[in-house]
């Protein structure tokens, strides 16, 4: 079988999707690298699956299984590999998927326990790896509120490693109506401030119902207002001398302390 070149159509249109306005055109997105190749495999959102001659001796049985599933298994040259992929040393995988984000009605439908709620991230490694927290925690769903990073750009997408495809993602634009929503829901909202009312270790009452974390912009945390609108501000207690926590290591600990009490035998 002949490798498809960096100038074969379907590699070229596939390229284009590494572009916003692209992904939203199409409906599609790309996944990159084994581990989030194998989730979007099982989730059944995987219309090609391009590989190098080098990814398919180190994954023969991702590729076999794809093929086996019906996906169409594409075979590519090194150079259009590295195109494809977005990172320095290219892992030769990567899968065409549909978009997986959801309405926010459509994750309140679930009644969800326990929700992260990033509020206008613009960083997306963070939010790749606050996805991979929530999922790692047993959360219901992230909802991107607000001018928010788009959760298929393909830095997100590697830093989910995967969990992309196994927690429920919505975005809203508008952050009132997400508040509103959330509210109407019958869902408590908590917002992570560093002056919070709520000790996160005195908490605990809080998390025996339906949660939502609200967590701010990496560069300049919550908007007060949006923290005044949530039913609680809780403070992360610092016994050490740092300043403060990163955004994905507060969503961490808040999300972990909450999955204890939700998840408690």
């Amino acid at each position: 079988m002949d490798a498809l070149s960096e100038r074969n159509p379907r590699v070229v249109s596939a390229v284009k999707l590494q572009r916003g306005a692209q992904r939203r055109k199409s409906g599609l997105f790309l996944a990159e690298g084994a581990n989030s190749v194998a989730a979007a495999l099982d989730t059944g959102r995987v219309q090609e699956l391009f590989y190098s001659a080098g990814a398919a001796a180190r994954e023969q049985e991702l590729v076999a299984g794809a093929a086996g599933m019906g996906v169409r298994t594409t075979l590519v040259s090194d150079r259009a590999a590295q195109q494809l992929g977005e990172t320095v040393t290219a892992p030769g995988l990567v899968a065409v998927c549909e978009l997986i984000d959801v309405p926010l009605a459509d994750v309140l439908a679930t009644a969800p326990r326990m929700l992260a709620v990033p509020v206008e991230m613009a960083e997306p490694g963070n939010a790749g790896t606050l996805i991979r927290v929530a999922d790692s925690v047993g959360a219901d769903g992230v909802v991107l509120a607000g001018d928010s990073v788009d959760p298929h750009n393909g830095k997100c997408v590697r830093a989910s490693a995967g969990s992309l495809f196994h927690v429920p993602i919505a975005r809203h634009r508008d952050i009132g109506e997400t508040l509103d929503s959330l509210a109407a829901a019958g869902i408590t909202i908590l917002a992570t401030a560093a002056n919070g009312e709520v000790d996160l270790d005195d908490a605990e009452e809080l998390f025996t119902g339906p949660v939502a974390w609200l967590f701010g912009n990496e560069a300049h945390g919550l908007d007060p207002a949006v923290t005044q609108r949530a039913d609680h501000r809780i403070r992360i207690p610092i016994r050490g001398r740092a300043e403060s926590l990163n955004l994905a290591t507060a969503a961490a600990i808040c999300l972990y302390a909450n999955s204890r009490v939700r998840y408690a035998k």
